[in-house]
C-alpha cells in the first residue's frame, strides 16, 4: 500500500482529525494519551511552535499505535523536517507543485490544502484527490463541498477551520468528506490545565458523531 492509500484509508476510519498546537512539550503525551482513551488515532500536529517537532518524536516513541502528522507544512524544507522527526503523513495548508513533487519523491503521505476549483484542479493535475478543506467555515462550509461534488466527483476531502461540535455531523454526512479536522477537542483552556479527562470526553463525543453518520 503506497504513503497515500494509506493516508486516505485512515482518515476514512478515524472520522476526526485533532488539529494541535503544543505550546509546552511536557503535555504532548499526556494529551495524545487523553485522545487515544477517547478513541481518536490520527493526530496533526500542526509546525507553528518552536516543540511541535519534538512533540512528533515523543509522541511517535511513547505511543506507537497512533498516527502521527504534521500539519501547516508550507515548503520542503518543513516536510523533510517533520518527516525525519517521525511524521506519518504531512498536511498544508495550501499547494505547490513543488512541495508536491518532494514528497511523491520521498514517498510521504500529503493532504495538500485547497480553497478553490482551480486549485483543486492543480492538485488533481499531480495526482492529489484527497484534499484539506481550508479555512472551510468561511469557503461556506458543508455547502460549499457539496457544491464540489459536482465537478469533482473524485475528489474527497478533509475540511478544517472553523469546525466545531455543533456542525461536525454536517460535514461528516457528505459523501465526499472522509473525515475532519478541528481543535474544538483540545481546547487550549483544558489544555493548560491538564484537564485530560474533559478532553478525553471530548473525543468520545467527536467519536459518536462520527458513528452517528
Amino acid at each position: 500500500m503506497s504513503a497515500s492509500d494509506e493516508l486516505t484509508q485512515r482518515a476514512s476510519g478515524c472520522g476526526v482529525i485533532p488539529t494541535l498546537v503544543i505550546e509546552d512539550v511536557n503535555n504532548a503525551v499526556p494529551l495524545a494519551q487523553a485522545l487515544r482513551d477517547g478513541g481518536l488515532t490520527v493526530l496533526e500536529i500542526t509546525l507553528r511552535t518552536p516543540v511541535a517537532l519534538q512533540a512528533i518524536q515523543q509522541i511517535r516513541q511513547a505511543l506507537p499505535d497512533l498516527w502521527v502528522g504534521a500539519g501547516t507544512v508550507l515548503d520542503e524544507r518543513a516536510a523533510e523536517a517533520a518527516h525525519a522527526a517521525g511524521a506519518q503523513f504531512l498536511v498544508s495548508p495550501g499547494y505547490t507543485t513543488a512541495l508536491g513533487d518532494y514528497c511523491r519523491s520521498k514517498q510521504i503521505a500529503l493532504m495538500p490544502g485547497v480553497a478553490s476549483a482551480s486549485e483543486i484542479m492543480a492538485a488533481l493535475a499531480d495526482g492529489y484527490d484527497f484534499l484539506k478543506c481550508f479555512p472551510a467555515a468561511v469557503l461556506g462550509g458543508a455547502r460549499w463541498l457539496d457544491a464540489m461534488r459536482g465537478p469533482f466527483p473524485d475528489v474527497r476531502f478533509c475540511p478544517t477551520g472553523g469546525i466545531s461540535a455543533v456542525d461536525a455531523r454536517a460535514y461528516l454526512s457528505l459523501p465526499n468528506v472522509l473525515c475532519i479536522g478541528g481543535s474544538w477537542v483540545t481546547p487550549a483552556a483544558a489544555v493548560h490545565a491538564k484537564d485530560w479527562t474533559h478532553i478525553t470526553a471530548l473525543a468520545r463525543q467527536a467519536c459518536e458523531a462520527r458513528d452517528s453518520t
